[in-house]
């Protein structure tokens, strides 16, 4: 866990409370209403994975995290200003946003039944080809936004209800992951659209669930939580988890939004004139929409925003994703290099400074646990092609690096489709601190780009959220207000012509070796 102070605040303001529950860390943040960060702290938690194709974590680890890291963001204050008010008193509201598709089973007591099934979670794929065949692709993602992914609650709880049907039996309601959390904090049942889209259950032209999808899935409809606006108010904090967390009870909590329209929220990004590539764990790419259109060949999705469609807002944004792309490094980092030092990354990143385009003839496909656009292909594999003796540590972490950022350049093709991404490129997340990083994003995409400098735009987001529901600030014009963005990076035409050669291999790789995938699929389940 990480808590950084942020500088003095003016006695007596009132603070913002942001939580973004993420796929590797709950990130909390205290912001102003001008949107000063005065306070912030992260704690972590894993994905566990008890079977092939399996990715599970447990609501009770989130919640622990959200204990850790609200005391440790409120430390963070006092210590920055000792004379000040109590921040603690401070907080006016608070906005929660969280990691999208995963899925949470309550009892009849609202409790967990089991681990939350999150978004990497792979097990679904025939659940998917068979809610795919009875709605009729084209029909689906004419509702949906998109084709039905692995991940996704309605290929999860189609699963859960053929697969573990004692477990279901027992079923009271269904969930997202912030949701599950904000229950706790409220005992409120409550989402928005933005994380309703997400789940492949949503009507995303209606912003209202899809009495067909829920059909299609055999989920009646009070089995889902009701559906509220993002910036509503959704309960205030209940006595027992105020006083886990040192808050004082009564403080507003907003509906609040998924991760991905949070962040484009709190990058300022809620406009068809910017678009948006945030490296985390997956690497989300994003340009806002102003209608509902989708893409009828199901290589992307088009999801709910944030905040409702306006003059001044977009209500739907269209996305492509790749599942794994800080994971790929993180993985190089744990299962290959066994490193365990807080600076690791740097060190890598280092390491891979000197080795030229190519990694001097190293490919790497980042399709660690499936891939969604452009492939939809559950899958898929990690592969390194080209590895010899002479590679070493450095051309692994170069060969890594370019990978992924291949695959997101992959996926932006067709979330282009016929026309060009906007000139206006802003980069997020935490893959994006690193100066090389950002070069080679900027190199292979051969367009500039403008880094976000706060890395927990999705808490931001939140913070927005919250600061709406308790009608201190205007969402929209506090979006563009808030958004802090770096110098920009410029790409050099040389090094983008090499790395469309190179993306050319890359693709070939991925073709050359997807029946093996399938393969490997079938052998390991024996």
């Amino acid at each position: 866990m990480r808590a950084i102070g942020g500088p003095s605040v003016m006695r007596g303001e009132p603070l913002l409370l942001g939580l973004d529950l993420g796929t590797s860390a709950l990130k909390v943040l205290l912001v102003a209403l001008d949107g000063r960060i005065v306070g912030r702290a992260s704690a972590g938690y894993p994905i566990e994975r008890p079977g092939p194709d399996r990715a599970e974590q447990h609501p009770e680890a989130w919640w622990h995290a959200l204990v850790a890291g609200v005391g440790q963001a409120l430390a963070s204050v006092r210590t920055a200003d000792p004379g000040a008010p109590d921040p603690a008193s401070r907080i006016a509201a608070i906005g929660l946003s969280g990691q999208m598709h995963g899925t949470v089973l309550l009892g009849g007591d609202l409790r967990p039944l089991g681990p939350a099934i999150i978004w990497p979670d792979q097990r679904s794929a025939r659940q998917v080809e068979a809610l795919t065949a009875e709605v009729g692709r084209e029909r689906l993602i004419d509702i949906v936004g998109g084709p039905l992914a692995t991940g996704f609650q309605a290929a999860t709880a189609r699963w859960l209800r053929e697969e573990e049907p004692a477990r279901w039996a027992e079923m009271r309601m269904v969930l997202t992951p912030k949701d599950a959390l904000r229950l706790r904090l409220t005992g409120e049942l409550a989402t928005d659209p933005s994380d309703g889209s997400g789940t492949g259950l949503l009507d995303v032209t209606t912003r209202r669930w899809s009495d067909e999808i829920l059909a299609a899935v055999e989920l009646e409809l009070d089995r889902l939580p009701p559906l509220r606006d993002a910036s509503a108010s959704a309960g205030t904090l209940l006595p027992e988890p105020a006083a886990a967390l040192g808050l004082p009870t009564g403080i507003p909590v907003a509906t609040g939004a998924a991760d991905t329209p949070a962040g484009l929220l709190g990058a300022g990004v809620i406009a068809p004139d910017v678009f948006f590539l945030s490296i985390s764990t997956g690497g989300q790419l994003a340009v806002p929409a102003t209608e509902p259109t989708v893409d009828h060949l199901g290589r992307t999705h088009t999801f709910c925003a944030a905040l409702a469609p306006s003059a001044a807002t977009a209500g739907w944004y269209r996305l492509a994703a790749t599942l794994s792309a800080g994971m790929a490094l993180r993985w190089l980092r744990d299962a290959v290099f066994a490193l365990d030092t807080p600076d690791a990354f740097d060190r890598m990143v280092a390491w891979a400074e000197d080795v030229p385009i190519g990694a001097r003839g190293l490919v790497f496909l980042p399709y660690l646990t499936g891939e969604r656009s452009p492939h939809m292909d559950p899958t898929a594999r990690g592969v390194f092609l080209g590895l010899t003796a002479r590679h070493g540590q450095p051309e692994l972490v170069r060969a890594v690096l370019e990978g992924v950022t291949l695959a997101c350049f992959d996926a932006s093709r067709v979330l282009a489709g016929a026309h060009a991404l906007p000139d206006r490129f802003v980069l997020a997340g935490g893959g994006a601190r690193s100066p090389l990083w950002q070069q080679i994003v900027s190199d292979v995409f051969g367009a500039p780009l403008r880094r976000l400098e706060v890395d927990e735009q999705a808490a931001v987001g939140a913070c927005l959220l919250a600061g709406a529901a308790v009608d201190m600030i205007d969402p929209a014009t506090a979006s563009r207000a808030w958004a802090r963005l770096g110098p920009v990076v410029e790409p050099d035409e040389a090094r983008h012509v090499r790395y469309l050669e190179l993306l050319e291999l890359f693709r070939d790789a991925y073709a050359a070796n997807r029946a093996a995938f399938t393969s490997l699929r079938r052998f390991e389940a024996g």
